[in-house]
């Protein structure tokens, strides 16, 4: 249905098109003829028009009966105004035909599924030693689960596994999993996932990226039979079960009655409306001193007496909403550097909608960074800044400050890049939603919303993490019946953001399919920027358990400047790593300095050659910032009033509350 309402709208508007181009023409042709001068020999009659030719005076001649003529006419190839209007409709089906299957994939491509899938299936076949190999594998594996089930039969038995699991697989980690005779569910479990794996990777002639994807593919399908998601299989919730004399279950059944319906009124999780920006979180006091149609900029009042003279821009991404980095006061990454003695500038996005989807990444370097910076510089003039920014937000700015470099202005004291990618080519599994078939399918679902809503994008991170962000909650929810437990970090987590359709799309091919902004292919203002025209010294921020920006991957900005680059490996993963404030406990990181002469480190060896220190590593940050700083010195006045930034209102802002 939604596909023949398109193509008639399509028909439409390319007739419409054809018509509209037509008539102009004739019109072009018809103000030329009259213009016309007289040739030698023509009289101008009393009229004015001109004698011997049909002026547009004159008559039209009688119309006539259609020739061979007319009919070779017909037969010629359209006109040019005739194939544009066409292409739109070609495209039109294009785009529509994708949305309507994107409805029922969830964005997922179908055809760079099965394009991995008969790669390998026609490779595996014409494998006789793959078989081979895989049927010794299948014995083997059913030989020793047999054996450990016939060994271990006593119910009080706790015994050695005949196969462990990976170390970030805690589901089978309680003691009741070491009893029988769910101890021979869960490793039989294990072991087919093992064959498995093994039957999709060193397939000869597969390709890397189609085994990648299978890989992944085949953990997702496994993981929906895991036998800790079933009641009858998992012996932890038969425990819980027996105690609460089943209620658990009836409360886990209100739970998803609950999920259920927030999900189809698109209303938050339960518990995040404890979280409200500008009362309980972002509450740090500061004045937006600067909006435009993308971002305001917020200027935070000082908490000491001095601050130092180089104040601090922080460019956060716009996947979410900025108050990750100020979150609650105790955990607020802005309130701490407030509070060491910066005067910190903070970038709010808009959320963007349908009205934006021609945004580009032009639009959000210029209208964000670049306009960011002019506020900063009017607010506070004279003085060099220490930019920071973000996942995303540090990758913008990386863009920003090579464009910059190629000029005479320096405004940077400092580069800061807290979990920001500048090299895609070794970005974690997000590298399985990055194909040309995934990406064009994409771009039919942006082409239809005019953006990527936020839902789409939590549903790609999902299943990168479906044990800890999907099935461990539907047990935890639904069959422990247990209240979700929602903090500050997962109340924003959940308050998203859309992605505009023309940004996203050149980001994820530029950036991510072609690693343009490495190879020095991505351009602003016509002109390729390279990272290595960057002076500014740069501290760059990886955590261990990062899926979103590896942290070998953040690590390359250091292969790609020709400046000092501090490189600090935190604990954590992509939010909890960044908001580690001093005296949590069990945080821990690494950080060592490369100057620009010295040799490449790669990173494991980086890994092995750099002490692990506990605590925070904002205090190395800070310390870094503070040798890279003047004298204290009066905080600067709240906004330019003179320079045209004045207090709009108070913060977090309006951007921040765009649903």
């Amino acid at each position: 249905m939604i596909l023949s309402q398109c193509a008639v709208r399509a028909s439409v508007f390319a007739k419409t098109v054809s018509m509209q181009a037509k008539e102009a023409s004739f019109m072009e042709n018809a103000g030329k003829e009259t213009m016309v001068s007289p040739r030698r020999g023509d009289a101008k009659n009393e009229s004015g028009t001109v004698g011997g030719r049909r002026g547009v005076d004159q008559p039209l001649p009688p119309a006539r009966e259609p020739d061979d003529r007319d009919m070779k006419a017909a037969a010629l190839p359209r006109a040019p105004e005739d194939a544009g209007a066409m292409s739109i409709v070609h495209e039109t089906l294009n785009h529509a035909a994708n949305a309507s299957i994107a409805r029922f994939t969830h964005g997922l491509s179908p055809a760079a599924v099965m394009g991995a899938w008969f790669d390998w299936a026609t490779h595996i076949v014409a494998a006789p030693g793959k078989h081979l190999q895989l049927t010794e594998k299948a014995v083997d594996k059913a030989r020793r689960h047999a054996r450990f089930a016939i060994t271990h039969t006593k119910l009080t038995d706790k015994t050695e596994p005949c196969i462990e699991p990976l170390p970030q697989d805690d589901r089978f980690s309680g003691d009741a999993w070491q009893l029988p005779p769910f101890n021979t569910i869960y490793q039989g479990f294990l072991l087919q996932q093992q064959w498995w794996h093994n039957a999709v990777t060193g397939v000869p002639g597969v390709t890397a990226e189609h085994e990648r994807q299978l890989q992944f593919l085949v953990r997702q399908l496994l993981d929906t039979v895991s036998p800790s998601n079933f009641l009858a299989t998992n012996p932890e919730i038969q425990k819980q079960t027996r105690k609460d004399r089943g209620l658990n279950l009836v409360r886990g059944a209100q739970n998803l009655a609950t999920d259920m319906r927030r999900m189809m009124t698109d209303a938050s999780p339960e518990g995040a409306e404890d979280f409200q920006p500008g009362r309980d979180v972002a509450v740090t006091k500061g004045e937006v001193v600067y909006r435009n149609r993308l971002i305001e900029l917020i200027q935070y009042a000082p908490l000491t007496e001095t601050v130092h003279p180089e104040p601090i821009l922080i460019v956060p991404a716009w996947i979410m909403k900025y108050y990750i980095l100020d979150l609650s006061p105790q955990n607020s990454l802005v309130k701490y550097l407030v509070g060491q003695g910066y005067s910190v500038f903070m970038i709010s996005w808009k959320n963007p909608d349908a009205s934006d989807r021609d945004l580009t990444m032009e639009d959000y370097r210029q209208l964000g960074v670049m306009a960011a910076l002019d506020a900063i510089k009017a607010i506070i003039p004279g003085q060099k800044i220490h930019a920071t920014g973000y996942c995303l937000g540090g990758t913008l700015l990386a863009i920003a400050a090579a464009a910059i470099a190629r000029g005479k202005d320096d405004p940077f004291a400092s580069l800061s890049l807290l979990a920001s990618q500048v090299d895609f080519t070794e970005p974690g599994e997000l590298q399985l939603f990055i194909n040309e078939s995934q990406l064009s399918f994409l771009d039919s679902v942006m082409w239809k919303q005019g953006y990527l809503d936020t839902t789409q994008m939590a549903g790609a991170f999902q299943m990168l993490r479906s044990n800890d962000l999907l099935w461990s909650r539907v047990t935890q929810n639904y069959l422990k019946g247990e209240q979700p437990f929602e903090n500050d970090l997962m109340a924003w987590n959940a308050d998203g953001t859309r992605m505009p359709y023309a940004m996203h799309s050149e980001y994820l091919r530029k950036l991510y399919l072609n690693n343009d902004l490495a190879e020095g292919h991505f351009k602003v203002g016509g002109r390729p920027v390279s990272l290595s025209d960057i002076r500014a010294p740069i501290f760059a921020v990886g955590t261990e358990k990062d899926h979103v920006a590896p942290w070998p991957s953040v690590f390359k900005i250091g292969a790609l400047t020709d400046t000092d680059v501090t490189f600090a490996l935190t604990s954590g993963g992509h939010n909890a790593g960044i908001v580690s404030d001093p005296g949590h406990p069990h945080r821990s990181y690494r950080v060592r300095t490369k100057n620009k002469m010295d040799r490449y480190l790669d990173p494991q060896s980086w890994v092995a050659e750099t002490d692990k220190q506990d605590g925070s590593w904002w205090e190395a940050w800070v310390a870094w910032l503070d040798s890279r700083s003047g004298a204290l010195t009066m905080p600067p006045a709240m906004g330019a009033p003179k320079a045209g930034y004045t207090a709009i209102t108070g913060a977090p802002g309006t951007y921040v509350f765009q649903k």
